[in-house]
């Protein structure tokens, strides 16, 4: 069974894409195939991931909502044959709206079938708990939290896990937390060492580890349209190495 992954946080500023791309190109690294659905309307991983010309997005998918449909807006990556975009746009923004009373099923149906045709799907969720994320958390056999070290990550990661038991409780019985992915870290920073500390006590269970370090080569290998596992830096491989191990502890995870 293909796992599907929504990739969430209620905070902005945190990297959730950056995570989803990281994990991505893990997979991309191992010769997995792999769907990122970009359910974000700031399309900060279509534009990451270089995709083929497009004449559909997820906004069209979700205004048809069809079992399967999903299939035709997805398009090859500039990542190689293997990696592929269901694209995201601006207008998509209209279906977050709580004015928006279609079903948080209809992600999820739109999707029949496609996960068959991969070895991984992630969802790339907006940061705010909107109908875009309940219908990732609807779609999704796993949720997979991102933070930062910060002084919001604590009360940012309770709001995520209380957003799947709730996704959980009502739309989607099979949703399971992945865990908590701590991002930007900078080891040298005592602030972000008692943060981690913090989410540690009160997640001892979900928080995952390797912490993902704060690279620049991240920022150059989104600028540049590649995976990070592609750039050239020592800075590349730590945020590499880091993945790699995300993505095993998350594949151990799957149904």
């Amino acid at each position: 069974m293909t796992p599907t992954v929504a990739v969430l946080s209620l905070k902005g500023g945190v990297g959730k894409s950056t995570v989803t791309l990281g994990l991505a190109g893990a997979a991309w690294a191992r010769d997995l195939s792999v769907l990122v659905v970009d359910c974000d309307p700031q399309a900060n991983a279509t534009l990451s991931m270089d995709p083929a010309p497009f004449t559909f997005t997820l906004n069209d998918v979700l205004a048809d909502g069809r079992p399967g449909i999903a299939r035709d807006a997805i398009v090859p990556s500039g990542w190689g044959a293997r990696v592929h975009v269901l694209p995201s746009e601006e207008a998509l923004a209209h279906r977050d709206s709580a004015h928006d009373v279609a079903s948080p099923a209809r992600l999820r149906l739109s999707l029949t079938g496609v996960g068959d045709d991969y070895d991984l799907v992630l969802l790339d969720c907006p940061p705010a708990l909107g109908q875009l994320t309940r219908n990732s958390l609807g779609a999704a056999d796993l949720a997979l939290v991102v933070t930062e070290p910060g002084f919001f990550a604590l009360r940012g990661a309770a709001q995520a896990i209380q957003a799947i038991e709730a996704a959980r409780g009502s739309i989607n019985l099979g949703l399971k937390p992945a865990g908590i992915v701590v991002n930007r870290m900078r080891p040298n920073l005592n602030e972000h060492q008692y943060r981690l500390r913090e989410l540690k006590a009160a997640y001892p269970h979900l928080l995952l580890e390797p912490i993902v370090p704060e690279r620049s080569a991240v920022q150059q290998a989104q600028g540049a349209g590649l995976p990070v596992q592609a750039w050239p830096s020592p800075g590349a491989r730590d945020v590499t190495e880091a993945f790699d191990d995300l993505l095993d502890a998350l594949l151990a995870h799957a149904p």
